[in-house]
């Protein structure tokens, strides 16, 4: 992340204690296009995570609306706009409708299987087909093995990747893969992608039910999904998973039904 203009104060947050305000710094990035909205342009705040305890930074991070690439955890910090918005999902609430019930017996073939943050070929390839089909003029669109390798492999905080295979065999074919953050209160999905010829089967959505699954298993009360741009075509898919969180200033607030539902 490049482009940045002096060192951003967030002295005044209660999210820190002394130690961890004194180990961070927090940069702004210069304002470029926004990929959301024709005609805005964004700034984020950022600061880079090779910190001690870089685990209950992220994680303190995270609940106070960043996101984590590579080694970095930003946010947006637009002077004019505030339309992207961090959303999880509350998973003790979260109901398995008809429709996702739907989602997960379309994909009841679909072993998951939590991998080290390893890149593999294998995932590469199924990216470029990925990117490839669904955002091809994206700022990844040209990224090599190295770059792949540079997003998953540079992660300072506890990091998995999910692999979903269609079936148990050991060289059944890699048909998605979400890479995503452990949290103390959640798990944080990264980067997701899959095969795009099986769109039909909402794979996208069927990783998110997985991680809320997962997440459920494991005790841990959230499923994070990034930011939340209302009525955009690239983000506004986020408001199906309802009950949805959404963080307004410093406060975690459900999403009305009927908000989630227009």
């Amino acid at each position: 992340m490049s482009g940045h203009i002096g060192v951003m104060k967030f002295g005044d947050s209660q999210l820190f204690q002394s130690g961890y305000r004194r180990a961070l710094r927090f940069y702004m990035t210069a304002p470029a296009p926004c990929p959301y909205i024709d005609g805005m342009r964004e700034r984020k705040a950022f600061t880079n995570l090779s910190v001690p305890d870089a685990d209950a930074v992220h994680s303190l991070l995270s609940e106070s609306g960043f996101r984590r690439s590579q080694g970095i955890a930003y946010r947006p910090a637009c002077p004019r706009c505030n339309a992207c918005k961090s959303v999880r999902v509350p998973v003790r609430d979260f109901s398995f409708t008809k429709r996702w019930r739907r989602v997960l017996s379309r994909n009841d073939s679909i072993i998951a299987t939590a991998v080290p943050a390893v890149a593999t070929r294998e995932q590469y390839r199924l990216l470029r087909r990925y990117l490839m089909a669904r955002h091809e003029d994206g700022g990844m669109a040209d990224m090599s093995f190295r770059d792949y390798a540079n997003m998953v492999s540079e992660s300072p905080v506890k990091s998995m990747i999910v692999e979903y295979r269609e079936g148990p065999e050991d060289d059944a074919p890699l048909i998605g893969a979400a890479i995503s953050d452990v949290l103390r209160d959640g798990l944080s999905m990264v980067y997701s992608f899959f095969d795009p010829k099986l769109s039909a089967r909402s794979l996208g959505s069927f990783m998110i039910l997985e991680h809320i699954q997962r997440a459920t298993a494991h005790g841990l009360p959230h499923v994070y999904l990034g930011y939340w741009v209302e009525g955009s075509p690239k983000m506004d898919y986020k408001r199906q998973f309802w009950p949805l969180e959404v963080l307004n200033g410093e406060t975690w607030q459900l999403v009305s039904a009927e908000r989630a539902q227009r």
